[in-house]
């Protein structure tokens, strides 16, 4: 299995009392922030090689957070995505960032456009791969796995703790098999993320994100899937930060046409189309992605 750079730092930051959220750094110290909010499933060390290896190069200090319910960060409710932002900032607070730009692939797509309307102060521009749209409220749109899974909200919002401890259990007693389970995963998707996941540095990021996030817990996808199938806590107008979103037109999981719904209501965005491929498609495209990310920090300082 290839060789990922590891992070330079992790640790967590408390949220009051009982609660905490864990990180994890790439790239150097003093390098310009980036803060990275992993899919669903996925946890702080869902982050590309290619872009580990970029932040060093290009002097950028890349933060991958976890959410409530996996990795080192304790479970939590939020009654809305918009309630992460308060999270965020204290976690940008406590790391020292004042200004970063934000990424979000697939399942962060929704918190970082939070980040954006709920927190202009902070966030300077914004990426999305292949991020989930809203499907309840104004800004709806039908179909995709979010829409699909809303049909089991009920059940979730019932049995969310001991559905939560049967997924980790699950997880845990599947660790021999990761790799192959990942490989049958792969021969299961469409061509696009055949393509990704037959990449080794992919395939080793994927199985060292799964293992250390979900170590001991892994409530979070379904804490995700019922806040996504709710009210955002605030509307895609809302958003007057800058967006740059990457979306495959063959994604079978968030359909292209989502992309082209939130894009189309967004103040200043920008929907990059991606031919032939699927959901991961985007997570191939660290040097764009971070070159437009990068242009956004310029044009914030002139």
């Amino acid at each position: 299995m290839a060789d990922l750079l590891p992070p330079r730092l992790e640790g967590t930051i408390g949220l009051g009392p009982v609660r905490r959220l864990g990180f994890a750094e790439f790239g150097p110290p003093d390098g310009r922030p980036l803060i990275w909010l992993h899919g669903t499933p996925g946890a702080r060390r869902q982050i590309p090689q290619e872009a580990r290896a970029l932040a060093v190069d290009l002097g950028l200090r890349i933060i991958g957070i976890d959410r409530p319910g996996i990795g080192h960060s304790t479970p939590h409710r939020y009654p809305s995505v918009a309630a992460f932002t308060d999270d965020l900032r204290v976690v940008a607070e406590c790391l020292g960032v004042a200004r970063t730009t934000v990424i979000g692939m697939s399942g962060g797509g929704p918190y970082a456009l939070a980040a954006a309307a709920l927190l202009p102060d902070v966030v300077v521009g914004v990426g999305v791969l292949g991020g989930v749209a809203p499907t309840v409220g104004p800004d709806a749109i039908d179909g995709g796995a979010v829409s699909f899974g809303a049909h089991f909200v009920p059940l979730i919002r019932h049995a969310q703790r001991p559905m939560s401890f049967g997924l980790t259990t699950a997880v845990r007693m599947i660790k021999p098999l990761a790799s192959p389970g990942l490989d049958l995963y792969a021969r299961l998707s469409p061509e696009g993320d055949r393509r990704i996941l037959g990449r080794p540095e992919f395939k080793a990021m994927f199985i060292d994100d799964l293992l250390n996030g979900s170590r001991t817990q892994l409530s979070a996808p379904l804490a995700d899937l019922l806040l996504f199938s709710s009210d955002w806590g605030f509307r895609l107008a809302d958003v007057e930060v800058p967006v740059r979103w990457w979306h495959g037109d063959a994604d079978h999981i968030v359909p292209y046409a989502h992309a082209e719904h939130v894009v189309s209501r967004l103040a200043d965005a920008v929907l990059s189309t991606m031919p032939g491929e699927s959901h991961l498609g985007s997570l191939g495209e660290a040097a764009e992605v971070l070159g437009a990310l990068g242009e956004l920090w310029d044009a914030s300082e002139g």
